[in-house]
């Protein structure tokens, strides 16, 4: 069984990668392989609805001049998605929403797959970004994997969200509940993962 996550960050070790980072160790505790793919610092085409995808049949773009394929070969070939992003003015990246909108329309194989999202922002905005990521999961029959919280972690400088002692928490949370729900729908098996003691971290002290 194999997750692929996705940075959707500009920065290859930022805090977006910080924060999945996090949720790949975790999964190996679990048993569960991971790959981390960075989208990179290049433009990202938009999905521009011509439709070729579909009539060419192969389940890839026509478009075949930036890292949108090749994230879709590898999703074709795992078992699990988590896509990550940092926060720009309350949504994601844009180039992390392109490749997402491409890979959905034309057809890769994320059906029954399961999902998460997870956002990085120095304040504010990461709820909402949080729910933009996750709603096409919901349109492509992709079980959402939930966490103790929403998946969000806060850190302004690059590697700053590991000190979110409770986000942090919280990856390692997702990571275990995606674990466990895949081993039950590859093998029926599984115990209900055991959770940490809820570490709280506020904003004031």
């Amino acid at each position: 069984m194999k997750v692929l996550l996705l940075n959707g960050s500009p920065r290859q070790k930022g805090n977006t990668f910080t924060a999945l980072r996090q949720i790949a160790q975790q999964l190996t505790l679990n048993g569960i392989d991971s790959e981390i793919v960075w989208i990179g610092n290049k433009a990202v085409r938009g999905c521009i609805g011509c439709g070729m995808c579909r009539q060419q049949g192969k389940g890839l773009c026509v478009f075949n001049d930036d890292v949108c394929n090749e994230i879709i070969s590898k999703m074709n070939q795992s078992d699990a998605l988590i896509v990550g992003s940092p926060v720009y003015y309350g949504t994601p990246s844009g180039n992390v929403l392109n490749v997402l909108h491409r890979m959905m329309f034309c057809g890769a194989k994320v059906q029954n797959k399961p999902a998460a999202a997870l956002t990085v922002c120095r304040r504010g905005g990461a709820t909402a970004a949080f729910q933009c990521l996750q709603m096409p999961f919901q349109m492509m029959n992709m079980p959402i994997v939930t966490s103790q919280y929403w998946n969000i972690s806060y850190g302004g400088a690059e590697g700053q969200t590991a000190l979110d002692t409770e986000g942090m928490q919280t990856m390692r949370t997702l990571a275990n509940n995606m674990a466990w729900l895949l081993t039950k729908i590859h093998t029926g098996e599984g115990d209900v993962p055991e959770r940490e003691p809820w570490a709280p971290l506020n904003y004031i002290r």
